[in-house]
């Protein structure tokens, strides 16, 4: 008897508890949105002068982009400033759009996740390759080396070992693709570690997608992934980078100006320098870090990722399970993303990005339908940190605040407690 009555003085608390906790979600959604912008525009302002290169910032609760704002320049030649519509290379991001080719190919039975890399490379010669599933490929877990060469000597003996169509290896390293990046696996003959047994983040496995993609559909990589990827998630005008493609509203990646000149595009007061294509190395690949694409197109991206346009919900949960911890505290590889398990916050489903000039992070609390983006065109402002600042003015909006749980007690069946989602 103590105990229903117990039990239904909490429910009568939290009946007025309830409506007086909907006033004031109601308040803070305006409060809330309020927070965020005061916010984000008292940090990004004091990262990124309106006369240098910036970055766009977009931040999606719901159904709704609650912030929306390019600070900086796209390029300094023509002084255009970023907007939503700049076109970024995304660099590192571009990995989970490879991920996603594969998940597509397995759903329709074409591949298996289990298939081993030497099913796709017979001319890979180590017998390792046997033992290297999609699956090791997918979670940074192979063991396989990034052995691509980057030194004189290095490149003396990859040209005595393989057939090659540059003559120095500055060229090999500015302007080499996925077929010549890869090359150096047809005779590697020893692993970092066993397949699976450790986390090692590397962009040539990643490479590896797009020949497989090409070989299991027949179709050119570029092709196919604006028919069945991009085009579907109502991504237009998102595309791979290519030497001699129009890319419109295209932005450059620029580095603070050190030094001597290097003969590329330096700034009228001498303080940037243009750093992408030609200038830094292992651009020009497209499977790990290839992807040109707008905030604006991005955040259709995730509406999509979020629905069956794509995947089911089963891959979906499957990509974005940890299947390894990294070196990054509270952090796992799923498939193409890191997945963080705060325990002061939600389950956070990320990705960064660096390619020369370009610096990136996207990340969204699926748990809250909560989204952000920051896409910079300059590498020079410390990202974590930023990212950091970014989630506790999401804090202070009242947007990652814990849910009510309930537990077991003594006085009744449950009670209120604090937890997570």
């Amino acid at each position: 008897m103590r105990g229903i009555i117990c039990f239904s003085l909490i429910a009568f608390m939290l009946q007025f508890a309830g409506c007086d906790f909907k006033k004031k979600s109601e308040t803070n959604t305006l409060e809330g949105v309020n927070t965020v912008r005061v916010g984000l525009d008292s940090l990004f302002s004091g990262l990124f002068r309106s006369d240098k290169p910036g970055a766009a910032v977009l931040v999606v609760r719901g159904d709704s982009i609650v912030y929306d704002k390019g600070f900086g320049l796209a390029r300094l030649d023509t002084v255009a400033p970023i907007t939503d519509r700049t076109m970024f290379n995304i660099c590192s991001v571009s990995k989970q759009f490879s991920a996603m080719a594969l998940f597509i190919l397995a759903e329709e039975g074409k591949l298996s996740l289990d298939d081993p890399v030497k099913k796709y490379f017979p001319e890979y010669k180590a017998g390792f390759f046997n033992r290297i599933t999609l699956r090791h490929l997918l979670s940074h877990t192979s063991g396989l080396p990034d052995a691509r060469p980057r030194t004189e000597d290095e490149w003396k003996r990859y040209a005595a070992r393989h057939q090659t169509k540059f003559k120095t290896v500055d060229d090999f390293k500015r302007f080499c693709e996925e077929d010549e990046s890869c090359r150096f696996f047809e005779t590697l003959d020893s692993l970092t570690f066993e397949p699976g047994t450790r986390y090692e983040y590397q962009n040539p496995t990643f490479q590896l997608m797009l020949m497989i993609v090409e070989k299991v559909t027949g179709e050119k990589f570029d092709d196919w992934m604006r028919q069945h990827v991009f085009l579907p998630a109502g991504m237009e005008e998102t595309t791979y980078f290519e030497p001699k493609k129009y890319i419109p509203r295209m932005a450059h990646g620029y580095i603070p100006a050190k030094g001597t000149p290097t003969g590329y595009f330096r700034s009228v007061n001498g303080e940037w320098e243009e750093c992408d294509y030609g200038e830094t190395s292992f651009f020009g690949t497209k499977a790990d870090g290839g992807i040109y694409t707008t905030p604006l197109e991005f955040v259709k991206w995730d509406k999509a990722l979020y629905s069956d346009k794509l995947i089911t919900a089963a891959m979906r949960k499957e990509a974005h399970t940890g299947k390894i911890a990294t070196d990054i505290p509270y952090t796992d590889y799923g498939y193409g993303w890191f997945i963080e398990h705060r325990p002061d916050r939600p389950k956070k489903i990320y990705h960064t990005g660096d390619n020369g000039g370009f610096y990136i992070f996207e990340g969204r609390f699926p748990n809250k339908a909560l989204f952000y983006l920051i896409f910079a065109n300059r590498p020079d402002w410390n990202r974590e940190a930023t990212v950091e600042k970014v989630d506790r003015i999401l804090e202070k909006a009242g947007w990652l605040e814990k849910k009510f749980k309930f537990r077991k007690s003594r006085c009744s069946r449950f009670v209120v407690n604090k937890g997570d989602i």
